[in-house]
């Protein structure tokens, strides 16, 4: 049954050579024998190195879309001519699997050639491999963005498996295999070409091995830690901390990942924060709009902030306080407090009642209405 190498990176048919570059650089990190044990995921990797080589080559690409695979009559290449593939685009995949070589073994092997990987690991050990990042949200409230916060967080670490050091296979039971006497290869000859594949037995290793029994093959155990944090103060919903080292550990002295802490704030119901300033909604009088007035509100840090109302202060108008908003996270100093003042004008029933006398009240109304000064019935907008 023919391939769909499109559907084996897991792209569209109008991928960009860059997606599909992204693509392969996933999935081969994924499905690498170094990284990967399972059953399976060696020829996975051929696979999609296999899709990549054609996708990524434009004039492949062409003649696979049009024809299919067999219209690619170079598909079957030589060793020599995969030689000959972009080396940037593979040494750009070095720098994220950690050896050059090892790659290029992957493709002789998957070709028929011979690979230095096997001879190199058993005289040296496997390669060190860096540990993944674990991702964690921390909710906090408005409060404690303000004054910072220190805390406990329960995670779950992988480390590696005590029992098989890492490995994934119990060292114990490893075998030769006797079907390739430890090559990876077996070959078979038909007429005046001998093709060489990897082993069916072995799956390519050379060897025959048992996954441990206590990690079931993953390398990895998992257990629970307690690691302090410290959350400074001016942090965002969505702020992204970074706690170096205490992610998943690595395997064969490979760096630990780290511990990364997004922030998720619950919305405050008296203030709202917009960068590093907070706004407050203040409610005052008529009167008090009129001739100005001053009080006090309990800040986020419980401190008494005054509240200067000047004189002819109207609805919508913004009063700032100079640095008594959020400290910044970057930097030094806080930003504004923004006061938004809003008269709170009673309707004519409910001063009636205030005043005792409905007439009264409607007397009083006439008399404050002849002094004040008639305002434009349409009002203009500067332009």
């Amino acid at each position: 049954m023919a391939k769909d190498y499109y559907e084996i990176l897991g792209i569209s048919r109008n991928a960009t050579q860059e997606e599909i570059k992204k693509a392969y650089r996933r999935l081969a990190r994924k499905y690498h024998p170094d990284f990967n044990k399972e059953s399976g995921a060696d020829e996975k990797f051929k696979e999609i190195n296999q899709a990549y080589q054609v996708l990524s080559d434009e004039n492949k690409r062409k003649i696979y879309d049009q024809f299919g695979e067999a219209g690619l009559s170079g598909a079957n290449q030589t060793q020599e001519q995969w030689s000959r593939m972009k080396d940037a685009e593979f040494r750009d995949l070095f720098d994220e699997l950690g050896n050059f070589q090892d790659l290029m073994d992957n493709i002789s092997e998957m070709f028929g050639g011979t690979s230095r990987r096997r001879t190199k690991e058993r005289s040296s050990g496997p390669r060190p491999i860096d540990g993944e990042d674990i991702i964690k949200t921390v909710e906090m409230i408005l409060e404690e963005a303000y004054t910072g916060k220190k805390i406990n967080l329960e995670i779950e670490k992988g480390v590696p498996c005590d029992v098989c050091g890492g490995y994934g296979y119990d060292k114990s039971s490893e075998k030769v295999c006797s079907t390739c006497n430890g090559s990876g290869q077996v070959s078979q000859r038909t007429m005046f070409i001998n093709f060489v594949s990897a082993c069916p037995t072995c799956g390519g290793s050379g060897y025959i091995r048992e996954a441990c029994k206590k990690c079931r093959g993953m390398s990895y155990v998992y257990t629970k830690t307690t690691i302090p944090v410290n959350i400074p103060p001016g942090v965002d919903n969505g702020t992204k901390l970074v706690v170096d080292r205490q992610g998943h550990s690595g395997l064969f002295g490979g760096r630990p990942g780290n511990l990364i802490l997004i922030v998720k704030l619950t919305p405050h119901t008296i203030f709202k924060r917009k960068g590093d300033d907070l706004y407050v909604d203040v409610n005052i009088t008529f009167p008090e709009s009129v001739m100005g007035t001053s009080f006090s509100i309990k800040h986020l840090n419980g401190e008494d902030i005054n509240i200067e109302i000047p004189s002819g202060t109207k609805d919508g108008d913004k009063i700032k306080i100079k640095d008594k908003g959020m400290p910044k996270l970057k930097g030094h100093g806080h930003g504004d407090l923004i006061a938004i003042a809003h008269i709170d004008v009673p309707k004519y029933s409910t001063l009636s009642k205030l005043i005792g006398d409905g007439k009264k009240a409607e007397k009083l109304l006439k008399e404050l209405d002849k002094v004040l000064p008639k305002p434009e019935r349409i009002a203009s907008h500067e332009q």
